[in-house]
């Protein structure tokens, strides 16, 4: 099958429900004393999803390489976000 834009793409459309998760995820109760935190975990996870994208459009499977690189960064920052997230409600339990 001939991929003829980036929507076409699995990884993209994974990509895209996970950034729904994601929302979803930001809505909860932990998020709301976090603006920052939230904003932070949302930004990095469309940053995912653009990241493929744009580097898909770049015609080039060097800079397509490229920009899944950054997309890999973006999803470690989203884990990273998730971390801080869990220490956050384990501190919070102690008190």
């Amino acid at each position: 099958m001939k991929v003829a834009s980036f929507e076409d793409l699995k990884v993209w459309q994974d990509t895209r429900d996970f950034v729904k998760s994601i929302y979803e995820i930001a809505t909860t109760d932990s998020f709301k004393k976090d603006y920052g935190l939230k904003d932070q975990i949302q930004r990095a996870a469309v940053s995912i999803m653009n990241n493929i994208a744009e580097g898909f459009e770049r015609n080039n499977n060097k800079e397509f390489i490229t920009f899944l690189k950054y997309s890999k960064g973006s999803a470690g920052e989203v884990r990273s976000t998730l971390c801080c997230l869990r220490f956050e409600l384990h501190f919070e339990s102690l008190f």
